[in-house]
């Protein structure tokens, strides 16, 4: 029964962090790409945009516009010198996360 009790406690972490991740404007419900990767455990972001990719064609494949769901973004991050630089992010609706 430790087993069944120790996977519940991770699949609600796991909800708790995902929901943190989330953002809203308007009313609207998404997440950042690259919070999702870090989320999910992957290293790479060229790995995760692999993901994305098949979300997209999963997407596109169910009727749906892609780019309503999948939107390309860029957002400034910290460097370790203090500095900011941009990068690629994309923003993913609430209702296409679960194709990530």
């Amino acid at each position: 029964m430790g087993g069944v009790s120790m996977r519940r406690d991770i699949l609600q972490k796991m909800n708790r962090s995902f929901e943190d991740c989330a953002k809203t404007i308007d009313g609207l419900e998404f997440w950042f790409a690259r919070d999702l990767q870090r989320l999910l455990d992957y290293d790479e972001w060229r790995n995760f945009l692999n993901v994305i990719e098949k979300a997209k064609i999963s997407c596109e494949t169910s009727g749906y516009v892609v780019h309503n769901h999948f939107v390309e973004a860029n957002k400034m991050v910290k460097r370790g010198s203090g500095t900011e630089r941009k990068i690629d992010d994309i923003l993913i609706c609430e209702t296409k996360t679960c194709c990530i």
